[in-house]
């Protein structure tokens, strides 16, 4: 059986793209928890992205 040589090579490349999620524009950080909330431009690209991709 051959190896996929391909795999091997490109193991280290991430999958998920971050520069683009909802956390990655935030307005702030709460304290205690370390949780970001997201500005209000990734608030509404969010909403608009779950209506638009309703059955």
């Amino acid at each position: 059986m051959t190896r996929n040589k391909y795999k091997d090579k490109h193991m280290d490349r991430p999958i998920e793209n971050h520069s683009t999620a909802a956390w990655a524009n935030r307005s702030e950080l709460k304290p205690v928890s370390q949780v970001s909330i997201p500005d209000l431009d990734q608030v509404e690209n969010a909403k608009d992205y779950v209506d638009s991709n309703q059955k």
